[in-house]
């Protein structure tokens, strides 16, 4: 059975990270206030969020690959890598079709060539042919995986289509349960990932953002009959970050779970102490890169399950 956590993860280290227009009509989670804030002072301490939870995690015994973006063209979400791709255990790359013109932009082919030379690449599924139809899916933002039992969790909305569900379903092998969420607001929540986190045998999820009671019960159903231990978080727990973290294991097998620091601070101490039983929690501030860029930790993480070579 194929892990559900790696100990290698790709990043990308921003150069003109900031608040993207092209993105913000579906992103109720960025702040178009801080907008106004210098760009120099956002990507300067974009940078220093980036770099400091970057060392931390090789002190933890991580496999972190980074790399530069440049600074054309340019690309102010680069940072969040895992939405343009995902790397899988059977050797396969998927590219990712994107709503924003300027995120496509993201997508470097240089990035899979060097890890081609140290992972066995067999096969790369290219599903950005659907950005011509208007029809998005975006990487493991649009899909919470369960890899073990290969099932994928996706929330529809303007960045993750049916149509391109259906395809990477029957590319990969995935069974999709696709299902509805809004914010507080009504809002459709831009992607899954922010809502909801898997780990071995256990999910977290904000179940009351799941508009539909029939889909909220099925994907508690779900998620049960895959094995995994519910923990529920609330609509503002998840306006926190709380649904953006992942699991991930060191190179001596430690598996730790990753979030922002304001993700943690959410966090009831006793779900801190029940998820502590499952990992050791780990967390950063990120308050820069989720005001801007309306993501948070596990945005910024692509996990290689490539096979080495």
């Amino acid at each position: 059975m194929q892990s559900q956590a790696t100990s290698r993860i790709l990043m990308i280290r921003p150069v003109r990270f900031g608040f993207n227009e092209q993105t913000a009509d579906s992103n109720a989670f960025q702040d178009s206030i801080l907008a106004e804030q210098t760009k120099n002072v956002v990507q300067e301490k974009a940078l220093q969020e980036f770099d400091a939870m970057v060392q931390r995690l090789r002190t933890s015994g991580m496999d972190i690959m980074v790399y530069e973006d440049s600074p054309e063209p340019h690309t102010p979400d680069s940072i969040f890598p895992n939405n343009w791709v995902s790397f899988h255990a059977s050797g396969t790359v998927v590219l990712y079709p994107m709503q924003a013109e300027n995120r496509r932009l993201e997508r470097r082919q240089d990035i899979v060539d060097d890890l081609a030379e140290r992972f066995h690449v067999s096969r790369v599924i290219d599903l950005t042919h659907f950005e011509q139809e208007g029809k998005f899916l975006e990487g493991t933002g649009s899909l919470v995986l369960d890899r073990m039992n290969r099932v994928a969790f996706a929330s529809l909305s303007p960045r993750t289509h049916p149509d391109v569900l259906a395809e990477f379903s029957r590319q990969t092998g995935y069974r999709v349960v696709s299902f509805h969420s809004a914010d507080a607001a009504g809002k459709a929540v831009y992607h899954t990932n922010v809502m909801m986190c898997m780990a071995e045998t256990s999910a977290i999820v904000c179940l009351s953002a799941i508009t539909d009671p029939d889909e909220r019960l099925m994907v508690r159903q779900e998620l049960e009959k895959l094995g995994k231990r519910v923990f529920d978080i609330s609509m503002e727990q998840m306006a926190s970050f709380a649904g953006n973290m992942l699991l991930i294991r060191t190179g001596k097998g430690q598996k730790m779970l990753v979030m922002s620091t304001r993700a943690y601070d959410s966090l009831t101490s006793k779900q801190i102490s029940q998820l502590n039983e499952y990992a050791t929690l780990i967390h950063f501030d990120l308050s820069m890169i989720e005001d801007n860029g309306g993501g948070s930790a596990r945005c910024m993480m692509t996990e290689v399950h490539l096979p080495l070579k």
